[in-house]
């Protein structure tokens, strides 16, 4: 279940085309301010990461995604509000569901004092085929928050974006990056997962796996003009190359630098083959349980409670989701009779 707070950011198959993605915004076109960091320690060792393979590694994964990195509409703006409201549909939801639906709403409340001044009712009726009518809620009342202490836009600094109650780390790192163009690292798991397989840097003892894997993600940015491009970038790898289960090692621009892929014994290569190939498929090596590899779960995700199956029609969830819509089909202030 995707929590509001700092839920996984799930993007689609959604595949870019041959053209730089930047749009209107441009690179290093807003200021370079640095305040109010995420809070998170960076003391931790990072040491063991070459200086020289990162700046060769940046010098890659940046020429591919001006290559090849997605087209998506929310790149092509620096409005805050319009961020948030991208970031927040693209928890756990994938990019083309979200894409109509990031248009239909901001045309229903285009701005941060729109969605504020609207009934509740009307902002999760707007969210219908996105599920998880929490995220509509908790952002509705982000917006209220913002407008009643008299703000026209939310606040341009980590610790400002941190203190409204729904926005977590990666929400505020997006924020701050993408649409106030500070040099503030992204971690979801798409980006662990990437970062986790190139270098490689191991967990000291006793140091939190979440905080260690913002120190890695601050330790390995670039210069600040391309921190934008690098933070979309590790998303499109890891959402279309570097995927969990089956990573396309063959169309990895990086797979030469991947401690990961590179650890990893070759397999012969057919004649019709090899894109998709990956020694030993990387995502399988659970025989060896290697820590080289980012999805073992178990560092990042809860242990999964067991349930008995359960039938979906006449379920709890199907009761709800029944529930909700009848709700959603009444007209402003109506009501409806509950017995």
């Amino acid at each position: 279940m995707p929590r509001f707070d700092d839920a996984t950011v799930s993007s689609g198959p959604d595949t870019g085309s041959d053209r730089s993605v930047n749009g209107p915004t441009g690179r290093g076109t807003a200021s370079r301010r640095r305040s109010g960091q995420i809070a998170v320690e960076t003391t931790q060792d990072v040491s063991g990461l070459r200086p020289e393979v990162v700046t060769e590694v940046h010098r890659v994964i940046l020429g591919w995604y001006r290559r090849q990195g997605r087209d998506l509409p929310w790149r092509h703006t620096r409005d805050p509000y319009a961020i948030l409201v991208a970031e927040t549909m693209l928890q756990q939801t994938q990019v083309d569901r979200v894409r109509p639906k990031w248009h239909a709403f901001l045309a229903l409340f285009p701005t941060l004092a729109d969605l504020a001044a609207a009934p509740r009712a009307e902002v999760i009726r707007a969210w219908a085929g996105l599920g998880y009518n929490r995220r509509a809620v908790g952002l509705h009342e982000i917006a209220r928050t913002v407008t009643e202490r008299g703000d026209a836009t939310l606040p341009s600094t980590i610790d400002g974006l941190r203190a409204l109650k729904g926005i977590g780390p990666y929400t505020a790192g997006a924020i701050a990056c993408f649409a106030f163009g500070l040099p503030e690292p992204i971690l979801d798991t798409n980006v662990r997962r990437v970062l986790d397989r190139i270098f490689h840097v191991s967990i000291p003892s006793g140091v939190n796996a979440d905080r260690h894997g913002w120190a890695i993600a601050r330790s390995v940015l670039p210069v600040a003009e391309d921190v934008y491009d690098w933070n979309q970038a590790l998303m499109d790898l890891g959402a279309t190359v570097c995927v969990a289960r089956a990573p396309r090692c063959g169309q990895c621009p990086v797979a030469a630098h991947c401690v990961a892929f590179m650890s990893q014994p070759p397999v012969p290569m057919l004649p019709g083959f090899g894109d998709d190939l990956v020694p030993l498929s990387i995502a399988e090596s659970v025989k060896e349980p290697a820590a080289l590899v980012a999805e073992t779960r178990e560092a990042y995700r809860p242990t999964p409670v067991k349930r008995s199956p359960e039938r979906f029609e006449g379920s709890r969830r199907w009761f709800r989701g029944r529930a909700v819509a009848a709700l959603r089909a009444l007209p402003t202030g109506g009501s409806i009779a509950v017995n």
